[in-house]
């Protein structure tokens, strides 16, 4: 069930660059993030909603500049979406719950999955594990 949360509490909650990425969505600059490089264990969720999106464990530095992870903690919170901009054919990835704009995923990551979900620090808050 998608929440849609009201552009106006959006702008209030969130930074300019949060919201540009997750409403507009923006990319952050390659290693800018603040995840990017993270080696923090925990949970990552949607900075808009809450949603539970990636574990920590699934994280992998795949040289981007952005948080890379192998699989979603569950498909079920993530929402595919063909993006054909700027000339390429990509898929987006978004919350599931809210509709926030979270990156895109490609075919060029690890084992098991193969997958990378190339992720905007900006749509992400990390809930460390003590």
């Amino acid at each position: 069930m998608t929440v849609k949360i009201p552009p106006k509490e959006l702008k209030e909650k969130l930074s300019p660059e949060q919201y540009d990425v997750c409403v507009n969505k923006g990319t952050e600059p390659p290693f800018t993030g603040k995840y990017f490089d993270c080696k923090d264990k925990g949970m990552y969720r949607c900075i808009c909603c809450g949603e539970k999106l990636f574990d920590s464990d699934t994280k992998f530095d795949s040289g981007t500049g952005w948080p890379s992870f192998w699989k979603p903690v569950s498909d079920e919170n993530i929402e595919y979406i063909s993006d054909t901009s700027y000339g390429m054919v990509r898929t987006e990835v978004n919350c599931k719950k809210c509709g926030a704009h979270l990156g895109h995923v490609f075919d060029d990551g690890p084992n098991p999955t193969n997958l990378r979900y190339c992720i905007n620090s900006a749509s992400l808050d990390l809930e460390k594990k003590d």
